[in-house]
Formats: C-alpha cells, sequence, structure tokens
C-alpha cells in the first residue's frame, strides 16, 4: 500500500513538472474616453443698431433661418428708411410682459410685401427680445416691427394659425426696450386692440445702421 502510494505521489510530481505554464491573466483594455461632441455651428447673424431717443437697441437678425424677412428688414436698414421712424405702440399684457411696435408711415417709402416665414419653418420663437414682423395677412408685411418683452410665444405659428415671423432677437439695449414699453400711452388713440397702445409721446428711431 506504501509502495502504491509513493508511485502516484511521483506522477502527480512528474505532471507537476511537465505541465505546460499557465499564462498570466491578460489585463482588460482600458476604457477609451468618450469622443468629445462636435462643436454645434452657430447661425450666421447681422447686427443692426437702433439709435433711440431713449438709447440704442443691439439686434442680431439671422439671415440663414429667416433670409426672407432679413433682407426685407435690412433692405430697409440700408436705404435709411427707418431714420427718423419712431416706436409708436407699446402693447402690455397683465402678467408685465408686451412688446414695441415701430414702422414706416409715409407709404412712398415702403418696399412691397414680403412672403410669411412662419416660426414652424424657421425655428425662431417669440421669446424674450426676440423681433418680429408685424402684418395684417400671411405675406403683408412690410416695414412695420414689433420687439417682445418676456415671452410671447402665442404669437408663434401653431397648426391653426400661422403666427407671425420672428426674425432675431435684442442682444443689448432690452433696458431701452422696458423702458420704451413702460413710456406713456394715450387712453384714446388707436384702433380696435389698439386703442389704449398709442405712445405719447413716440420714442423716435434717429438710426438704424449695420455693425
Amino acid at each position: 500500500m506504501i509502495r502504491r502510494l509513493a508511485s502516484i505521489a511521483a506522477v502527480l510530481v512528474l505532471t507537476a513538472q511537465t505541465a505546460p505554464p499557465v499564462p498570466p491573466a491578460t489585463p482588460p483594455a482600458p476604457i477609451a474616453a468618450p469622443a468629445p461632441l462636435a462643436p454645434q455651428p452657430q447661425p450666421a447673424l447681422v447686427m443692426v443698431r437702433l439709435t433711440t431717443t431713449k438709447g440704442p437697441i443691439v439686434l442680431a437678425l439671422e439671415k440663414e433661418r429667416a433670409p426672407v424677412t432679413t433682407a426685407n428688414f435690412l433692405r430697409y436698414v440700408d436705404a435709411k428708411r427707418f431714420d427718423g421712424i419712431a416706436f409708436y405702440r407699446a402693447m402690455k399684457v397683465s402678467w408685465g410682459g408686451g412688446l414695441i411696435q415701430a414702422g414706416v408711415r409715409e407709404t412712398p417709402k415702403l418696399f412691397p410685401p414680403i412672403r410669411h416665414e412662419p416660426t414652424s419653418l424657421t425655428g425662431i420663437h417669440h421669446s424674450e427680445g426676440a423681433i418680429s414682423m408685424a402684418r395684417n395677412a400671411p405675406g403683408s408685411a412690410t416695414a412695420d416691427f414689433s420687439i417682445m418683452v418676456g415671452d410671447m410665444t402665442g404669437l408663434d405659428a401653431s397648426p391653426t394659425d400661422p403666427g407671425f415671423a420672428a426674425f432675431g432677437h435684442v442682444v443689448e439695449g432690452m433696458d431701452v426696450v422696458k423702458a420704451i414699453l413702460a413710456s406713456p400711452t394715450s387712453p384714446t388713440r388707436g384702433e380696435g386692440v389698439m386703442k389704449g397702445q398709442m405712445l405719447e409721446p413716440t420714442v423716435k428711431i434717429l438710426t438704424a445702421r449695420r455693425l
């Protein structure tokens, strides 16, 4: 029996000596860091300064997302047809926001109406500081424009309403915009929904220039 055990032990020793070495465990590959996100392209902007009797307002107009509306506004700027016009309307809403409106009042200075660019097409919404074209029917906008105080997204397009065409936003001078909104209005001037919203006196735009 002792011999048999010795023989088995010898076989185990021999097996251990002749068995191939166990290779070391391969370390796990390092986890690669996620690739940085590519920077998102910024919209192409055209800057315009409106110099008013209450101070300057600088606008950034989106010539790529709203090309028709922006080109129309710049046509009035370049022709200096905004020089000497005025903000004549201040529409206040109950929660403290609203809009101010300006425009060319002399028919000979108006260019033809432009095609409507709804917010559902451009993605530019009527948020704080947005500039938008005033109009009657879609496709009738000429030179009148409004600047929002607070979010006025009820003016955006909806499935049942084409809304208004926003085409840029204020980058400097929102304090001036708010001061114009807070200016006195006539209780009797204006027609329909605009009655009581006519500024008295108006706030003149001295010059409008590209930057």
